[in-house]
C-alpha cells in the first residue's frame, strides 16, 4: 500500500508562523479568562461527555476492529499532514479521522456510526481521530498550536505492559488504560513512546477550552484563521484523496 504523493514544505504557512510567533501573547490571555484549571493534566470528569464515551467505549472499539478487519487502510499521519513531519518522523503514526478543525468527513463517519453519532453530542468538538501508534513509535517532545484546545484521548487498545507505553506532559509521566479519558493542556511540552510490540489505539479528540471575555474572542480569532489556512485545507484534501484512492484499489 503506497502513501499518497507528499513534499514536506519549506516553511510553515505563514498563518502558522505568526501564529506561533504570539502564541504566548494568545495563550497568556485564553489562560487569564478559561474557565477550567489551567493545570497541564486535567479531571476528565469536568466534561460530562467524557462519562457518555468512557460508558460507550466498548462500542467504539468495535466498530474501529470491525474496521481494521475489513482491511481499510489507516494513513500515516505524515501523508495526511505534511506539517506533521517533524512529530511524525516515519508512517508508525496513523490517523483515522472523523472530523478534522470542525470538519465532518462523511464517508469515515458513515463507517463507523455509533462512534460518529457519540461524538456529534461533544459541545465545541474541533477534531475527533483515531490515533494509531505501531510498535516502536516515538512522537519527539513538542507544544499544541493553541491554549484554546484541550485533548482527549480514551483508550480503545491498550499494550498488555501499559507501563512501556507512555506519554509524558510537563515531566508527568501518563499511561492509558482500555476504557478511559485522558485529559489535558498539549500546549505544555509532550512526548509518547510505544516501547512494546504492540499497537496503542485511541480515540484522539481535541475540543475548545471554555472561555470568557477576551481570551473568548482571541480563541475564537485564532481557531477561524487556522480553519481557514493552508495547513487544514491541505490535510482535508489529502483526507479526501485518500479515501477516493482507497475506494478505487476496492473497486478495481
Amino acid at each position: 500500500m503506497k502513501d499518497l504523493p507528499s513534499s514536506q514544505p519549506n516553511k510553515r504557512p505563514f498563518l502558522i508562523r505568526i501564529g506561533k510567533a504570539l502564541r504566548p501573547v494568545f495563550n497568556k490571555l485564553i489562560a487569564r479568562d478559561s474557565l477550567i484549571p489551567n493545570t497541564p493534566v486535567l479531571d476528565p470528569d469536568i466534561f460530562p461527555w467524557t462519562q457518555i464515551l468512557q460508558r460507550y467505549w466498548q462500542d467504539i472499539a468495535r466498530e474501529f476492529h470491525t474496521l481494521n478487519a475489513a482491511g481499510t487502510a489507516i494513513p500515516p499521519l505524515r501523508a495526511l499532514s505534511p506539517d506533521h513531519t517533524r512529530i511524525a518522523p516515519d508512517t508508525r503514526w496513523k490517523s483515522f479521522f472523523l472530523y478534522g478543525y470542525g470538519v465532518k468527513v462523511p464517508e469515515n463517519c458513515a463507517r463507523m456510526p455509533k462512534t460518529a453519532e457519540l461524538i456529534s453530542r461533544i459541545p465545541d468538538l474541533n477534531s475527533a481521530f483515531f490515533s494509531v501508534l505501531e510498535p516502536g513509535a516515538v512522537i519527539p517532545p513538542h507544544y499544541g498550536v493553541t491554549k484554546g484546545l484541550i485533548t482527549c484521548h480514551l483508550g480503545i487498545s491498550v499494550p498488555r505492559n501499559a507501563d512501556d507505553c507512555w506519554i509524558r506532559v510537563a515531566g508527568q509521566k501518563l499511561v492509558w488504560h482500555n476504557g478511559q479519558c485522558l485529559l489535558f493542556d498539549d500546549t505544555y511540552q509532550h512526548d509518547v513512546h510505544n516501547n512494546t510490540s504492540d499497537t496503542r489505539i485511541v480515540l484522539l479528540m481535541q475540543i475548545q477550552r471554555p472561555t470568557k471575555g477576551m481570551g473568548r474572542i482571541v480563541q475564537n480569532l485564532f481557531l477561524n484563521g487556522i480553519r481557514r489556512s493552508a495547513f487544514v485545507k491541505d490535510a482535508q484534501h489529502n483526507i479526501a484523496q485518500w479515501n477516493q484512492l482507497q475506494g478505487t484499489m476496492k473497486a478495481a
